[in-house]
């Protein structure tokens, strides 16, 4: 008996809006990739996330985050924040990526622990956000020899979405899709000793309101969650932007020490601010961060971190 499921018939219009997004990122590659890569954090920062309201919402999050920062140097970072995600996604599907960053150099206190993991054959459980380039974090580390697989949420426009994924697997694998069956081959990665690397700093509908930068944003526990049940290290790391924009450092911070979810998952955004207060133009701003710190999706939240810390609400 066949069980697979018929290919689904993609609409045209959806087809030809995966063409036009794949488009500008085949044709760049006729440049060369030292200006191939500058141009298109220019060309986003200053043409598209301005159409497409971006540099005014990292405006508005920085408003809301860091009010201490004035609107000249809020503008200038809107710039960097764009340019440095058109940067990101260039890369991502510049066939001279891995090659130019597979030599990044590797740092940081939490060196030694990671090869001794390695070395003991535990799994080690990489904890991101969306800040410098994850992609450089990916081929530096499985240079060192810790094959990092990744846990991604698929985009919307399926034929881009096709091409997306064919771009991450060229950079690494395994790639597990965000849901059950991405969910349980993660799992089993993490059971036979592997690494897995998970970005965790999006606005989470089932998370808990915890402070990042000193106000409430809907924070996930399920990535410490899984470091406890499986006895897999938390260990966070990071890729700067150097400042010729082209290359990244590397660093591996010492592992977040095994407690519960939430003081756990209260030390990676900690962690996380420290590193974005150093690079303010590398982190994502443009994500909703705080949408829902406040509001019922806060407050379903709030009574369940009551339940968690062993203080329910009258």
């Amino acid at each position: 008996m066949n069980n697979q499921r018929p290919p689904q018939r993609i609409p045209l219009r959806e087809r030809l809006t995966g063409a036009a997004l794949y488009a500008p990122m085949f044709l760049s590659r006729a440049l060369p990739y030292r200006w191939r890569i500058p141009a298109a954090g220019w060309l986003t920062s200053r043409v598209l996330a301005p159409l497409a309201g971006y540099n005014k919402r990292v405006r508005q999050n920085l408003a809301h985050a860091c009010p201490e920062i004035d609107k000249a140097q809020a503008k200038r970072l809107s710039l960097e924040v764009t340019d440095n995600a058109g940067r990101n996604m260039m890369e991502l599907y510049s066939p001279e990526f891995r090659d130019h960053v597979r030599r990044t150099p590797v740092e940081g206190p939490g060196l030694p622990f990671i090869e001794k993991a390695r070395a003991e054959g535990r799994p080690i459980l990489f904890v991101t956000g969306h800040f410098g380039s994850i992609n450089a974090t990916r081929v530096a580390m499985i240079e060192m020899g810790f094959p990092m697989g990744v846990f991604y949420r698929p985009m919307a426009n399926r034929p881009f979405n096709a091409h997306y994924v064919d771009a991450m697997a060229r950079i690494s694998e395994p790639l597990f899709e965000q849901g059950r069956r991405g969910m349980l081959q993660m799992v089993k990665r993490l059971r036979s000793g592997g690494c897995v690397g998970i970005l965790s700093d999006l606005n989470a509908h089932d998370g808990v309101p915890l402070d990042f930068f000193g106000k409430p944003a809907l924070t996930s526990l399920a990535t410490a969650e899984m470091a406890l049940k499986y006895g897999t290290p938390l260990v966070p790391v990071w890729a700067v932007r150097e400042a010729n924009g082209l290359d990244f450092r590397i660093i591996v911070e010492q592992e977040i020490p095994a407690s519960d979810a939430v003081t756990m998952t209260r030390a990676f955004n900690t962690r996380l601010e420290t590193m974005i207060r150093q690079h303010m133009g590398q982190w994502f701003w443009i994500h909703r961060r705080w949408k829902d710190g406040t509001g019922p999706l806060a407050d379903r939240g709030a009574r369940h971190l009551a339940v968690l810390e062993g203080t329910p609400e009258d």
